[in-house]
């Protein structure tokens, strides 16, 4: 089971994405066509194989509008769908149901094509003991969300932002002057908890950096007999990352190099929406 986000990070995104759907004036279809009272009973259902993931919006942009609305999970996040698959069953107002439909599904949408991306990156490297993890290249407001997304595919996080980790990239590189005393400086300026990731774009800059202790060496772009070299060189005395243009059909020989770590900026900034309904039961 993956562990939920508390409530209280997801529905401030939530009531933002139902304010700009029901506009001014609210759901007009809805209030024109539908009773007041009347009642609605429906699920969520996967339309094309998919992992899951964000049900929690879905039940929190039907809460709402509705907080009487009764929300069951049957396929929880984390698990994989088949199509056809009932993902959760959900009973209440009918106006205040279809007035969140559109912005359930586009959230669980969104998350369970995250989730969906990640565990087919995931599953191509099977057994080589790399893990795949995300970036910061998320979508602005959604990262918590997408991060968790990452973790219901298999994936592990990055970095949540600039404050809980020193990353050195290239312009802070060539701002500094060199990787040496970037790597240098970073570490003089963190605390005993915090880590310390130079990126390098070369064999050279591998052994400059190295002889700084970093916590985190990034590979950046490398060649997979580049990658082979480091992993020897390094020899355990750093984290290794390797990064740049992974595909799912690149992920399992740059695995295969020994690297611990792979991260790939697609599955949050490429993933394409999996394809979830809402049909009345």
């Amino acid at each position: 089971m993956i562990p939920s986000l508390p409530d209280l990070l997801i529905e401030p995104v939530v009531r933002a994405a139902l304010a700009e759907d029901l506009g001014r004036a609210g759901d007009v279809t809805s209030l024109a066509t539908i009773d007041a009272d009347a009642r609605f009973a429906a699920v969520f259902a996967a339309r094309k194989d998919g992992r899951v993931a964000g049900l929690d919006c879905a039940r929190l942009a039907v809460a709402a509008l509705d907080p009487t609305a009764t929300f069951e999970v049957v396929t929880p996040d984390g698990a994989d769908a088949a199509p056809g698959a009932v993902l959760a069953r959900v009973e209440g107002n009918a106006r205040a149901l279809l007035s969140a439909e559109r912005v359930a599904l586009n959230l669980l949408g969104r998350l369970s094509g995250i989730a969906t991306l990640t565990r087919t990156y995931v599953r191509a490297i099977e057994g080589t003991g790399a893990n795949i993890t995300d970036t910061r290249k998320t979508t602005p407001g959604l990262r918590a969300l997408e991060k968790y997304a990452v973790r219901c595919g298999g994936g592990v996080s990055h970095r949540f932002g600039l404050d809980d980790a020193i990353l050195i990239k290239d312009n802070h590189v060539a701002a500094c002057g060199s990787v040496g005393e970037a790597v240098r400086r970073a570490k003089a300026f963190a605390g005993h908890l915090m880590k310390v990731e130079v990126e390098v774009d070369g064999l050279d800059q591998l052994a400059e950096a190295l002889a700084q202790g970093p916590d985190v060496i990034l590979l950046d772009n490398f060649s997979l007999e580049d990658l082979r070299t480091a992993v020897h060189a390094v020899a355990g005395r750093a984290v290794l990352e390797a990064s740049g243009g992974v595909t799912p059909e690149t992920v399992r020989a740059i695995a295969q190099t020994g690297v611990n770590v792979i991260s790939v900026g697609a599955i949050t900034h490429s993933a394409p929406t999996l394809d979830i309904g809402l049909d009345a039961a």
